[in-house]
């Protein structure tokens, strides 16, 4: 059970820093690069901003111990849609193999959190 924890919260961890702080960071000292990620792909400005305040929100959820499950299972969900949309944007546009791998790998990541938050709230119940 403790491995099982330590696993889930170095995951979540590492998809708060990427898909919560990293935004954030972007959009408060970097305003410039806010639709770095977007704009070569089509998406138009206003798109970014949304994006960004999504991943902050739902990385934070996952953050959050005590939030009902039912609300962290669409945080997942959501920031699972983030990720596979990103890499079918990449290989629909730019087919740059490095920018298609990082969701993936990110999103190996938050499977791997989804699985461990899903051990320890099953132990619970």
């Amino acid at each position: 059970m403790k491995k099982h924890k330590i696993i889930f919260w170095i995951t979540t961890t590492t998809i708060f820093l990427f898909e919560g702080l990293m935004p954030l960071g972007t959009l408060l000292f970097a305003p410039e690069y806010v639709n770095a990620g977007t704009k070569p792909l089509g998406y138009p400005d206003y798109f970014a901003y949304a994006l960004i305040l999504c991943k902050i929100v739902g990385a934070t959820a996952l953050m959050v111990p005590r939030l009902p499950e039912k609300l962290r299972e669409w945080a997942y969900a959501g920031l699972s849609f983030n990720l596979l949309f990103a890499a079918y944007s990449h290989i629909m546009v730019d087919k740059n193999i490095s920018y298609i791998l990082m969701p993936v790998v990110v999103g190996m990541v938050l499977f791997t959190s989804y699985t461990y938050n899903q051990k320890i709230h099953l132990r619970k119940t």
